[in-house]
């Protein structure tokens, strides 16, 4: 099934300057030609990134941002848990499909930051659904999740991109606590596709700012 595809930076990256940001230059022209519009903002969550693939006629497959990424036993465990082949059957019944794929994030103790979300134990938060080659609409990946039990990304607003950047620069809680939120992730209100055929979505992260202010 479909690896997860790179989310793009906001802004493109100064490698000679240890990757810092370059605010004056988008990372895509498609983010600076619909910097105006209307995009969803949703939290960023500092985990790993998992996904749940499911074919009714090969079975349930758990992976990571690669093949060969090495996921910890105690979220393979909490994901056997919450993923029971059939629950996932039931789910994709409602798609009218044969398989589906659930991206997410692997969160909690010794996982990234994941400490901040929880102490002593680790969940997955899904945040978007294929199936068919189709990516759901934000109300049918709800509803997917709701049918699994499952908690998706919470939305943090909408607005413009760089409306988005600034809140992020200066900083939010995370809806899972009294604690700095790692950045947003933007899509487009309406799903769009760049020409050379991927998703346009992009994030940006507390740190790509507070390290400057740092040095």
């Amino acid at each position: 099934m479909q690896i997860y595809h790179k989310i793009q930076t906001v802004f493109k990256r100064d490698m000679s300057n240890r990757g810092r940001i370059i605010e004056t230059e988008f990372a895509l022209p498609e983010f600076e030609y619909l910097k105006g519009n209307e995009w969803v903002w949703t939290e960023k969550v500092d985990g790993t990134n998992i996904r749940v693939d499911w074919v009714r006629s090969v079975g349930r497959k758990f992976g990571g941002k690669t093949d060969n990424a090495q996921i910890p036993a105690r979220l393979i465990a909490r994901l056997e848990e919450l993923f029971p082949p059939e629950k996932l059957d039931a789910a994709i019944r409602t798609e009218d499909a044969d398989s589906l794929t659930l991206y997410g994030e692997g969160y909690g103790a010794k996982i990234q930051s994941g400490g901040n979300y929880i102490r002593d134990g680790v969940d997955f938060v899904l945040f978007d659904v294929l199936v068919g080659g189709w990516w759901l609409r934000r109300e049918d990946m709800l509803q997917v999740a709701g049918a699994l039990g499952l908690r998706t990304v919470p939305i943090v607003g909408w607005g413009k991109l760089m409306e988005a950047v600034e809140r992020t620069k200066f900083g939010f809680k995370s809806e899972w606590g009294d604690f700095q939120a790692e950045g947003l992730v933007m899509k487009p209100f309406c799903e769009l596709l760049t020409r050379g055929g991927k998703r346009v979505i992009s994030k940006i992260k507390f740190k790509d700012f507070a390290r400057e202010d740092k040095e």
